[in-house]
């Protein structure tokens, strides 16, 4: 079957996310109020990238971005490749500070994809998309939130990964303590021991059902729900900053917790006015996302299309 692919542009905006929560490694994941918008439009020949604010001057220009290199893979499953390419990111999620800015990026691509091909969400639906994402980022606890909106469980099977989203309830109240520090996913997870206690698991297991009701109906018990004994503990060596952060929000009563593989730290509950959280820091309040990725604005069903069939422009 030939594709339709719009000529004209197309803007994705997809959220952060924090993942784990705490007690919920690799699976539990929420999406925040802080956007990068991707436009993306079909070329004759090529791709190009244009990064601004996060992380501009820094990632590549070309087909090895994160977000191109997503898009491509989108297009495959959906059965062609556009002519060229042509990106402009603009990105407001933090680089490398555990808010899921490469989640970001392979969701709007994916996003983007499915935005410039005709009919291109009914031959990828959001299951599929996920799918996708997951077989891209390696987990889907990050991915998940983004592509969903709210609150989600994300699980593997052997068809590829699922999740499910929940609404979190109204007096869940995010706050970021983003560090000047970067820190890198990989690294965090070397940290990870092969093997933990029982006891531990056990105990993890009962603090991540106690967190989906504590995040959807009784924040008032986020602070004993939040409770970690699988990774946070192991990564604190390589971010003691935030290790301490998290430690002094938790004794003033703050449900906190490292936010994915960290170094941000996130709290759930509100903080205290006069919490300091001490040079380094940026501290600030942030809605839950409800909506998930989703189109911007774009001229689907109105431009001028190009019609390709196996990979060629007919």
């Amino acid at each position: 079957m030939a594709l339709s692919f719009v000529s004209g542009p197309v803007t994705v905006r997809v959220p952060a996310t924090s993942a784990n929560l705490g007690p919920g490694f690799d699976a539990l994941g929420l999406a925040l109020g802080l956007y990068d918008h991707v436009t993306g439009r079909v070329t004759e020949d090529g791709c190009v990238v244009t990064v601004s604010g996060q992380g501009a001057g820094e990632l590549p220009p070309g087909a090895d971005h994160l977000v191109a290199r997503s898009a491509y893979a989108a297009f495959d499953v959906l059965g062609a490749r556009p002519p060229g390419l042509a990106l402009e990111c603009d990105n407001r999620i933090p680089q490398a500070r555990g808010l899921g800015s490469s989640s970001a990026a392979i969701v709007a691509g994916i996003e983007v994809a499915r935005a410039l091909v005709e009919n291109g969400r009914t031959l990828m639906d959001d299951a599929a998309a996920l799918r996708l994402a997951n077989e891209i980022e390696g987990h889907p606890d990050n991915v998940a939130p983004c592509l969903l909106g709210g609150f989600t469980i994300a699980w593997t099977g052997e068809d590829g990964a699922h999740a499910v989203r929940l609404t979190p309830a109204a007096d869940v109240h995010p706050t970021v303590f983003v560090p000047e520090v970067r820190g890198l996913t990989a690294h965090a997870r070397a940290a990870l021991p092969a093997e933990v206690p029982h006891v531990d698991a056990a105990r993890n297991a009962g603090r991540a059902a106690l967190l989906v009701h504590a995040l959807t109906a009784a924040p008032e018990l986020l602070l004993p729900a939040t409770e970690d004994r699988l990774h946070q503990d192991y990564r604190a060596p390589g971010m003691p900053e935030s290790a301490a952060l998290v430690t002094r929000l938790r004794a003033a009563g703050v449900a906190a917790v490292i936010s994915g593989a960290g170094p941000t730290v996130l709290a759930l509950t509100q903080v205290p006015d006069d919490f300091e959280a001490g040079a380094g820091w940026s501290a600030a309040p942030i809605a839950v996302d409800t909506d998930g990725a989703g189109l911007s604005g774009s001229t689907l069903g109105l431009a001028e299309r190009y019609t390709i069939a196996a990979g060629r422009k007919s």
